[in-house]
């Protein structure tokens, strides 16, 4: 038999360890060669550049 709860976990002990569980929207930043939105500190995936320079060859198929 495995052990059980002794007594019911209130509505606000409940919803207070759940307080930090939100889900927060992404940063993004615009990339400076194609203004496309990007993550920070990341290679552009739409032009391939990152700090003004070509990173990554980007094929247009």
């Amino acid at each position: 038999m495995t052990p059980l709860p002794k007594r019911k976990v209130s509505k606000g002990r409940r919803d207070r360890r759940r307080a930090h569980d939100a889900l927060t929207a992404r940063n993004l930043v615009a990339c400076t060669n194609c203004n496309e939105m990007r993550l920070p500190h990341r290679v552009c995936p739409n032009c391939g550049h990152y700090k003004g320079r070509e990173i990554v060859r980007v094929s247009r198929d």
